[in-house]
């Protein structure tokens, strides 16, 4: 599964956001996703990837998660 693919069912199973709403381009902010939402979904990734992320700094957008976790 791509790396956006599970982003998105993650935030669609518990963040309830529509995964076609989600794009590459979609920043956070844009979709509703404060810092205790990003902690939850960094969390959930994590488990979901089977990665640790250690502590990511300057991500605004869906995009940018996808190239820092294909990047570990």
């Amino acid at each position: 599964m791509a790396t956006i693919d599970i982003i998105k069912e993650v935030l669609s199973d518990n963040l309830d956001i529509e995964p076609e709403t989600v794009t590459i381009e979609s920043t956070f902010d844009s979709l509703g996703i404060d810092s205790l939402d990003m902690v939850e979904l960094i969390c959930d990734l994590e488990e979901k990837c089977d990665v640790d992320f250690g502590e990511p700094e300057g991500l605004a957008t869906v995009g940018d998660l996808v190239n820092y976790i294909e990047s570990l």
